[in-house]
């Protein structure tokens, strides 16, 4: 078996694996390493998808508690098997993975079960997982190992009464009450999950507000909602100690700005305070790859390092940590490598939280425009007025658009309602294409859907809504 490669991927994550296909599409031999026995990374194992299932599951079994009965549906006896429902997280995972090996195996793709790190800056070591190692000689490799869940000082995870994002997928029953520590997406998604299904969820949240780093007014509404849902929500707050019992957890917190502690009970503690880049252990010392104050490593806008021939993207780099993001610069930079021009519009990556109702944002937040001093104007349209929303009973939330007051060029898309997963790729779309706000309002949206929402905001971009 041959040692020798075109390219070397390390990590088969959504930007590992998609780098390596799309490599071998253009002709490269490529091999890939992962210390996990099965492909996809994060993501597909421990992240995204499982947590989706979880989501959409959780969400079914609320709805059949909760909303059947408002459209004439009497559900009784409705009970929740919480192991066939990680049963079902399970084996989606099983089938998404078992489709990556199937991908690898057609395009002829070498997985490799272990840990690399570099020895030169044209050779990977690799530490099987089954004993042994192998080293590999590359023209070229590209670090794509993803990122590691964060921690706060003094909290120690145990996956069982303090957990992670990866233990808050498989509790062996629904917590009685569940602290959030971080009021991000993952703590929010994963604290949507166990509150639909029974548990006392309290977050506590560092910023003034939930979902930080998004539009403002999106993040106040957003709040309301978790609020009226059920969920306790305590802003500008830190943890000062987490206490472990044989009884539960006692969790600490203060005001940041100073002012009286509260110490709250519960059985269950998610930390979900962000993650870090996963760049130790690489040997990225011995090779002179330069780094960031922030562990992630420098590129250039074609996703090379300052070594020749040493690539990164995904987690490990500036940007945010979100899989499509990496998969798009996987694809780029595989291309980069073959001699191609691949390129990444790292002003147009969509952003979604799958919560219920979700919320999904593009390009330039009203906090940015402002701080940039770009003069805007802003279309906005409520659920409330969308015929198919009321239809649905799913009336909260509103489309929002932000055009360039001058050109009316569309800079920014922020989105809370039932489909707003979806709806966001309209918005990314035009975007990509540089459209104005009136070229969504002269484009016609089929009736009745969501999306005529959309229409309706870029219409009050100009003061025009029909339906307001």
């Amino acid at each position: 078996m041959s040692d020798n490669f075109d390219l070397v991927v390390i990590g088969a994550g959504p930007g590992g694996y998609v780098a390596a296909i799309r490599a071998a599409q253009l002709g490269l031999k490529v091999a890939c390493i992962d210390k996990r026995d099965t492909l996809g990374g994060t993501c597909l194992n421990v992240g995204c998808m499982p947590s989706k299932a979880l989501l959409h599951a959780s969400h079914l079994y609320d709805e059949a508690n909760h909303e059947f009965e408002k459209f004439g549906i009497k559900a009784t006896g409705v009970k929740l098997d919480l192991a066939a429902m990680l049963a079902h997280k399970d084996n989606t995972v099983t089938g998404l993975t078992g489709g990556i090996a199937f991908l690898f195996k057609k395009h002829k793709i070498e997985w490799l079960k272990g840990t690399g790190r570099f020895t030169a800056k044209d050779t990977v070591e690799v530490a099987l997982n089954e004993g042994g190692t192998r080293t590999l000689k590359a023209k070229n490799t590209i670090i794509a190992t993803g990122s590691d869940v964060a921690s706060l000082p003094g909290i120690e995870i145990d996956e069982k009464q303090i957990v992670s994002s990866t233990g808050a997928l498989s509790l062996p029953k629904v917590p009685k009450h569940l602290v959030v520590i971080g009021g991000g997406v993952i703590g929010l998604e994963l604290g949507s999950v166990w509150r639909r299904l029974g548990a006392e969820v309290t977050v506590v949240e560092f910023m003034d507000e939930v979902l930080p780093g998004m539009d403002g007014e999106v993040r106040k509404q957003f709040g309301r909602i978790l609020k009226k849902q059920g969920m306790t929500l305590n802003l500008s707050s830190k943890v000062t100690e987490v206490k472990k019992s044989k009884s539960g957890v006692k969790v600490t917190f203060e005001p940041v700005k100073g002012g009286d502690a509260q110490t709250i009970d519960c059985d269950v503690v998610l930390v979900a305070v962000g993650r870090r880049p996963y760049t130790h252990g690489l040997g990225l010392e011995t090779v002179g790859v330069a780094m960031d104050d922030r562990s992630r490593v420098k590129t250039g806008h074609d996703f090379s390092t300052n070594v020749p021939g040493i690539w990164a993207i995904g987690d490990v780099i500036a940007g945010p940590m979100l899989a499509h993001k990496a998969e798009d610069e996987g694809v780029a930079c595989a291309e980069n490598i073959a001699g191609l021009h691949g390129v990444v519009n790292h002003d147009i990556i969509p952003g979604v939280v799958y919560t219920s109702p979700e919320v999904a944002s593009v390009g330039k937040t009203e906090e940015d425009l402002k701080a940039a001093g770009v003069a805007y104007n802003v279309g906005k349209f409520p659920f409330m007025a969308n015929s198919r929303a009321k239809a649905n009973l799913q009336t909260e939330g509103f489309v929002k658009i932000l055009a360039d007051k001058v050109t009316d060029r569309v800079l920014g898309v922020h989105i809370i309602g039932a489909d707003a997963g979806n709806m966001i790729a309209q918005a990314a779309t035009a975007m990509e294409f540089g459209a104005s706000s009136e070229d969504i309002a002269l484009t016609c949206h089929a009736h009745p859907t969501e999306t005529e929402a959309m229409k309706e905001a870029a219409l009050a971009v100009h003061g025009r809504p029909i339906h307001i």
